[in-house]
């Protein structure tokens, strides 16, 4: 369960941007929209988080800063000795292309708070950390910190609670590695919970339902799975009735769910075929033939799905990308309701779709906003920072430019 991201240096973000899923002492649709924590200090934490912003605000950043973590914690041990990454540093300063990008993550597992982060430039990890808190005062696992006196040495401190290999697995990690990353290739059982967090746990979609149909097919063909995805695509409105594969030649998508990032290679296909019913007479129709957003709706369905099933993290860049505003409010609902998310997954998106700010929806915690100022550095804020009263008018707020967030329209030239 994640509760806290931070980052900062990382393409528009110059400076620190926080997006926390901790709930506030607010009780409006506490039972529905938060989930216990087990926390002493947390109570609450949030099924979802909604974020806000005109066109190139740095709302995609933020779904790419998860998203360059998530590859550094997964692939790091993969990069090769003294070879540049490709990450992109706040590029509007000369002098911040060589500072340190920061990661932070906190996540909830097993009633313990995990805080794990890393500073890094785009040939070496400058420093790494996982705090791990069992009561109010942290227990520090690991800290690693690159010295500059010593070239290619970096000073380790380890906490008694930390077992394992430590000096194996500090020798393994090079420059351009992760420390977490090479302990967990190592055997580091203590870490794997916080591994799969990032490799198992946690899909991030960056291009919205642009994913292809690969994983919600091979979902589907179970039949249990089978009927869940129709329902959805019923309760939809799209005409839909029924569901079935037809092995065809084509390309293939291949998806890793953890990333969201797919391979595309030649292979036989389980083409969806979508049945409409009409006047009693059943016709099928190939999943090319169907709307943009049919397919980006059929696309996202095994993950959502999936997602919900396993309690996991799943994070949409423009998740109302081609679809109707009471489709997106659908897949929102099914996060936030505890008979379709028994197990405690995540939602996090960014959106355009100003219809979810009325009629409790969301709760004002789970709203957030992206803006540029005038030297093009994104921030990122909560609606919170501007106390909005308990059945405001956020959607008239956020349009009429209270809490930032829109764009400023110029002139056009004739």
């Amino acid at each position: 369960m994640l509760l806290e991201f931070r980052v900062k240096n990382f393409r528009s973000f110059r400076d620190e941007a926080v997006l926390s899923l901790a709930a506030s002492p607010d009780s409006t649709l506490e039972s529905t929209h938060t989930r216990e924590a087990g926390l002493e200090k947390v109570k609450r934490v949030l099924n979802a988080a909604a974020v806000y912003g005109a066109n190139a605000s740095g709302k995609s950043n933020i779904i790419r800063a998860f998203q360059f973590m998530q590859a550094m914690v997964t692939t790091s041990n993969q990069v090769q000795p003294d070879q540049e990454n490709n990450l992109t540093p706040f590029r509007m300063r000369p002098d911040f292309d060589t500072k340190p990008t920061l990661f932070e993550a906190t996540f909830i597992i097993d009633g313990r708070r995990y805080q794990y982060g890393f500073e890094q430039t785009r040939r070496r990890v400058i420093s790494e950390w996982l705090l791990v808190y069992e009561r109010a005062k942290p227990q520090v696992w690991f800290s690693r910190a690159y010295n500059e006196k010593k070239r290619s040495r970096y000073d380790y401190t380890y906490s008694d609670y930390f077992l394992g290999s430590k000096k194996v697995w500090e020798n393994a990690t090079r420059k351009e590695t992760l420390f977490l990353t090479t302990a967990v290739q190592l055997n580091s059982e203590q870490l794997k919970p916080l591994y799969q967090q990032f490799s198992e746990d946690m899909a991030i979609f960056p291009e919205g339902g642009s994913i292809g149909f690969d994983f919600s097919a091979r979902y589907a063909q179970d039949p249990k799975n089978l009927q869940r995805v129709v329902s959805l695509m019923t309760a939809a409105d799209t005409g839909i009735s029924s569901v079935s594969f037809a092995k065809r030649p084509g390309r293939q998508f291949q998806l890793n769910i953890a990333s969201g990032l797919s391979d595309i290679r030649d292979a036989e296909l389980d083409v969806p075929q979508f049945g409409h019913l009409a006047e009693g007479q059943q016709y099928e129709f190939d999943i090319t033939d169907e709307s943009a957003g049919t397919q980006i709706l059929f696309n996202l369905a095994g993950p959502i799905f999936d997602i919900l099933q396993r309690g996991r993290l799943l994070i949409v860049d423009e998740l109302d990308r081609s679809l109707h505003p009471l489709l997106v409010q659908k897949i929102l609902d099914m996060f936030n309701n505890p008979t379709t998310n028994p197990k405690g997954a995540q939602l996090i998106f960014s959106t355009h779709d100003v219809s979810l700010l009325e009629g409790h929806k969301l709760r004002r915690d789970q709203i957030w906003f992206t803006e540029k100022d005038a030297e093009q550095v994104s921030h990122l804020f909560p609606l919170l920072d501007f106390s909005p009263r308990k059945g405001e008018a956020l959607e008239k707020g956020y349009l009429g430019g209270r809490y930032g967030g829109i764009p400023i329209l110029g002139t056009v030239d004739r």
